[in-house]
């Protein structure tokens, strides 16, 4: 079976391009999604993942690249439940439920008015095997600017990650970063649209860097853990969805769900088994 692979990626362009594309989404969505769970922001990664949905749509109609509509949208929205949040007495959870449905049901709405069913099914699972070139070179733009990003502005990035109270006191502006980050968040969100979809970005952005998180004492080695397991689990997919002829954005993402089950079962830091002995104990 893996020979088979082997011989695939040695013959099939599409599969070349699958196998590069998966990699890079990988290693950025792992990246980004350590300073996503550090800031309790995993809602804000789904909100944005389904509300580029219309942009993908718009641009579908209008006739231009979907990288353009939907990064257009996902920052839009960003926009409007920051805006809500720090206007209103409505708490960050809500305003990401109303803004994120909203633009869901737009984008369903929109795609219906483009005639584009198949699209929509791409769209919102994903299909790594269609990878066009001209994706490929996009999403490797783009993951290159974002991880250029992060290493220039790791230091503010990590400060109001952690304490944005003292980041604040010591004049950073937090606003202005948290604004950087849902950019990032949204470019990510993008790219990764290609592999598993809209509805399961959210996935590829958590479940490596949450199981990062249970091995790593500093932010530079989670990052750097969570992007090659980011990694491992997109080749390990890909690897699965090609030799049993089934989705590979779901392949990925139940592959990095399983890497999380056992990292929580036998990560030292969990110590899952330690903890039920002493409780069994007491």
């Amino acid at each position: 079976m893996i020979i088979e692979f082997i011989k695939g990626l040695q013959q099939f362009h599409f599969l070349q391009n699958a196998l590069v594309t998966a990699v890079i989404i990988g290693v950025v969505a792992g990246a980004v999604g350590c300073f996503i769970i550090l800031r309790g922001m995993s809602l804000m990664g789904d909100a944005i993942s389904h509300a580029v949905l219309p942009g993908v749509a718009l641009s579908y109609i209008l006739g231009i690249n979907f990288f353009i509509g939907a990064i257009v949208f996902g920052l839009l929205a960003s926009l409007i439940i920051t805006f809500i949040k720090e206007n209103s007495i409505i708490k960050s959870d809500t305003a990401i439920g109303i803004t994120f449905s909203s633009f869901l049901a737009l984008g369903v709405i929109l795609i219906g008015l483009a005639n584009s069913s198949t699209d929509l099914f791409h769209i919102l699972f994903g299909n790594i095997l269609a990878v066009q070139d001209t994706d490929k070179w996009i999403t490797l733009g783009i993951s290159l600017l974002v991880l250029v990003v992060i290493i220039f502005f790791f230091k503010p990035l990590l400060l109001t990650s952690f304490d944005p109270t003292l980041a604040k006191s010591m004049g950073v502006p937090v606003n202005y970063y948290h604004y950087l980050l849902m950019i990032l968040l949204t470019l990510v969100s993008v790219t990764a649209m290609q592999s598993v979809g809209t509805i399961l970005i959210v996935a590829l952005l958590i479940t490596p860097a949450a199981t990062a998180y249970l091995y790593s004492n500093s932010l530079k080695s989670m990052i750097f853990l969570s992007s090659t397991l980011g990694a491992l689990a997109s080749v390990l997919g890909l690897f699965i969805g090609y030799s049993f002829n089934i989705a590979a954005g779901s392949s990925i993402v139940l592959t990095s769900a399983l890497i999380f089950l056992l990292s929580f079962i036998f990560a030292p830091k969990q110590r899952f088994f330690r903890k039920k002995a002493e409780s069994n104990h007491s």
